[in-house]
């Protein structure tokens, strides 16, 4: 029994699922999302709730059956709320802009890094170190929050890198001289 699967979706009033096979489409304030649901799963609409059902018992189905659920609620909250990443770059010369569709960002090499931003994510920086990443889609915004610091991770000697906000980075001491 897959106890996150059987619990019911709660729509905000919002927000309207709209259900058609395997293809579940969420649409709210926030913008619009759209979902296969895989081979084994269903969702049926009623009563301002989506429920998904699943047809077997395999350790497939059943986890299938958790993940499907999942995701349309992280879809249905997407819409409704969004979602954020805060970023913030520490090291001496390292910032970070926004220039039309592409992040700009100096991070101690020879050349800028751009990166360019998706279609549904807005990005926007303060301070020129602190980074902020919004957008409906949950696994998008992680994604191109992860991605953004990717190209240069806090390093554990100076602390110096892309973080984070509240990213505890372990500190290594440095080498002794005897």
């Amino acid at each position: 029994m897959s106890r996150i699967g059987n619990l019911p979706v709660a729509i905000p009033p919002k927000v309207k699922v709209n259900i058609q096979g395997q293809r579940v489409a969420v649409e709210g304030p926030k913008g619009k999302l759209d979902f296969n649901l895989p081979a084994g799963t269903a969702a049926a609409l009623g009563e301002g709730r989506v429920v998904v059902s699943r047809d077997g018992n395999t350790n497939r189905h059943k986890a299938l059956h958790g993940l499907s659920r999942a995701l349309i609620q992280n879809m249905v909250r997407g819409v409704s709320d969004g979602y954020v990443k805060k970023l913030e770059i520490q090291g001496v010369g390292f910032k970070a802009a926004v220039q039309g569709k592409a992040v700009t960002m100096n991070l101690g090499f020879s050349h800028p890094i751009t990166y360019p931003i998706p279609d549904t994510i807005k990005v926007t920086v303060e301070d020129n170190t602190r980074i902020t990443v919004e957008g409906p889609d949950r696994q998008l915004v992680g994604r191109v929050a992860a991605e953004l610091r990717s190209f240069y991770p806090p390093e554990p000697y100076k602390g110096k890198g892309v973080r984070y906000v509240g990213e505890h980075v372990i500190r290594k001491e440095g080498k002794t001289v005897q």
